[in-house]
């Protein structure tokens, strides 16, 4: 009998923990030499093997300027800080800290600097504040949000040069958050408002701040270190306090490995992703955890088989759809509804639709970089109804509604869109699908009625192929190109019918679970992701085509439809916008997304 080394070429390796996708995906908490005064809200600065832990409150009644430091296996006490306070954000190294902020009986203003032995008091903050994000040194700091004197969370910035504050753009929302990164490139998490805790990110460039992607877990008295890149969120109070660590790669929040005690308002910013520390916390206590992420681990790759030696398993890395979740992500700029998407989950756009009160066509462009949605130049007509094909730099939208049924075509490079050949056949609640050379459009109504016209675009005319074979609108459409695409659903009732195009003709296939119309779907031919619309009520059901059938997978988090959708298979997806009801038009947006995941071969 042949060997898997015959057959692959190479050995089943023999590990003993499951593959991780990065070091920092491997790492885990430990316990850690204890500070000497237990404390609740103090401030923190260096790393792992060289930390301080200043501030704090260390009784139910009574705030400390107790500094310490700590050098990899215990902590010494040092000359404390001039005024007493907890609350204080921390940045900096051991011997070169600074300690902005706090609260004592109020929030203040203070402001010391840290030489590595004493304390000296320098330029105070522009606005009272406490428990506020923050990043930088003692020459370039960045101070953010935080609760003022009244007790209201804010949204204030403030930049420090070395010698002074200086008050610059305000978060985009009133939070008191966990900070990390630099003065030019920061990053704003988790936290809370004046109505609980969030799951809240904000990016700042140097000059403003952007909503990313929220976190999975909202809590408050969240810490965490890292860069605007590379983060990790730790600890905090949902409530109950939790111990979930959460690590962001630029673009999404995965779950890590849990500490051991949850806690929240510990030392923050003391270390890096792959080695950092949790000193103190509240409720009150000395105990110290310390995060460390492997620099040498077995690499997560799609289909690999191993042999895990601990678990005695033989196992396969594996991404399979029935994992996927939806998780929400920063809303759009406008609210709106009947646009159209197309793109990748890393590189779309959201183009059209109308905006209430009342119906007003628009012709808004909103690109979406896996992170953030910008506004960029609008459609020459704007209208809703609409298709849309491409990616959000070489995109098409054709099609759609204005006072009467439209066969413009614009074509999109990313700032600016521009006519070009249009449809033969004017109409709207069409389906659209390809690239911006070689799309097509499929269905739709116009008078007398339902249409069944389907037409291919070469990259610089429209041409009338095969007729779908059962004429509809409101339909979910996927493809790569103009020979190889399916659709599913549609209206004007609830349908079920899937059709499949292979460059020249349409053949029924297997249907959909459940018939609906007004659906988002992005995908191809053999890899498809369906969800949303009507029922006619609105549902929140999501399928995944694997070729041959389809299988019910987690649903969005609500019923909804009439929104733009885009994604490249049915392992990822962008679902924007439309209708949630009782609102008429909705800005908040969804990501679909499959996790690869280390499954235990079995046979059965």
């Amino acid at each position: 009998m042949s060997e898997y080394k015959g057959i692959r070429g190479w050995k089943v390796q023999t590990v003993s923990t499951d593959p991780a996708a990065s070091g920092v995906a491997g790492g885990t908490w430990a316990s850690g030499t204890s500070l000497n005064t237990g404390r609740r809200a103090p401030g923190g600065s260096g790393t792992q093997t060289a930390g301080l832990a200043f501030g704090g409150r260390d009784t139910p009644s009574s705030d400390t300027g107790a500094t310490e430091s700590y050098n990899g296996s215990s902590w010494t006490e040092l000359n404390d800080l001039n005024t007493a306070r907890r609350g204080v954000s921390g940045n900096g190294t051991q011997t070169a800290a600074i300690g902005i902020g706090g609260f004592i009986t109020t929030a203040v203003t203070n402001v010391e600097s840290w030489n590595g032995t004493n304390w000296t008091e320098i330029s105070d903050i522009n606005t009272s504040r406490a428990f506020t994000g923050s990043t930088g040194d003692q020459t370039a700091a960045l101070y953010f949000g935080g609760y003022n004197p009244a007790g209201n969370r804010v949204a204030n910035t403030e930049f420090y040069n070395g010698t002074s504050w200086t008050e610059v753009n305000d978060l985009n929302r009133v939070i008191t958050s966990a900070g990390c990164g630099t003065t030019t490139a920061a990053l704003s998490y988790g936290g809370a408002n004046d109505i609980g805790a969030q799951a809240y990110v904000e990016s700042w460039n140097g000059t403003s701040w952007t909503n990313l992607t929220d976190m999975n877990t909202a809590r408050s008295g969240i810490h965490g270190v890292g860069t605007q890149t590379s983060a990790l969120g730790f600890a905090g109070n949902t409530p109950p306090y939790t111990g979930a660590t959460e690590f962001w790669n630029g673009t999404s929040w995965t779950e890590l490995n849990d500490m051991a005690t949850g806690r929240s308002d510990y030392a923050d910013k003391i270390g890096t992703t792959s080695a950092a520390i949790a000193a103190g916390g509240e409720p009150v206590q000395a105990t110290v955890e310390e995060w460390t992420a492997p620099s040498v681990f077995q690499q997560e790759n799609l289909g690999q088989v191993y042999y895990n030696s601990t678990s005695n398993a033989f196992k396969v890395t594996a991404q399979p759809v029935s994992a996927g979740t939806w998780a929400s992500l920063s809303s759009m700029n406008t609210a709106r509804e009947q646009q159209a998407g197309a793109g990748t989950s890393s590189n779309g756009f959201i183009v059209g639709g109308y905006t209430p009160p009342g119906v007003t066509e628009t012709g808004i462009t909103e690109l979406w970089n896996g992170s953030s949605w910008t506004e960029t130049g609008d459609l020459n007509t704007a209208r809703r109804l609409l298709s849309a094909s491409g990616t959000y730099t070489a995109g098409l939208a054709f099609g759609g509604y204005t006072t009467t049924n439209s066969a413009l075509n614009e074509s999109f490079n990313g700032s600016t869109w521009t006519e070009v050949g249009d449809l033969n056949t004017a109409r709207n609640s069409s389906g659209g699908t390809g690239t911006s050379t070689s799309s097509l459009m499929t269905g739709g109504t116009a008078p007398p009625g339902l249409q069944a016209v389907n037409e291919s675009w070469n990259g610089s005319t429209w041409t009338e192929v095969g007729d779908i074979n059962t004429a509809r609108r409101y339909i979910a459409m996927a493809g790569v190109s103009n020979t190889s695409a399916l659709i599913a659903g549609g209206g004007p009732t609830a349908s079920a019918a899937v059709e499949s195009w292979n460059g020249t003709s349409w053949t029924e296939t297997t249907e959909i679970n459940t018939a609906r119309w007004s659906l988002g779907g992005n995908g191809t031919q053999t890899s498809m992701l369906v969800y949303g619309g009507e029922e006619p009520a609105p549902s929140s059901k999501t399928e995944s085509w694997n070729g041959s059938s389809w299988t019910e997978v987690n649903d969005l988090s609500a019923g909804k439809y009439g929104n733009g959708a885009f994604g490249s298979n049915n392992l990822q997806a962008i679902y924007a916008g439309g209708v949630s009801p009782p609102a008429t038009a909705v800005a908040t947006a969804e990501e679909w997304n499959v996790p690869i995941t280390n499954n235990t071969l079995t046979v059965s």
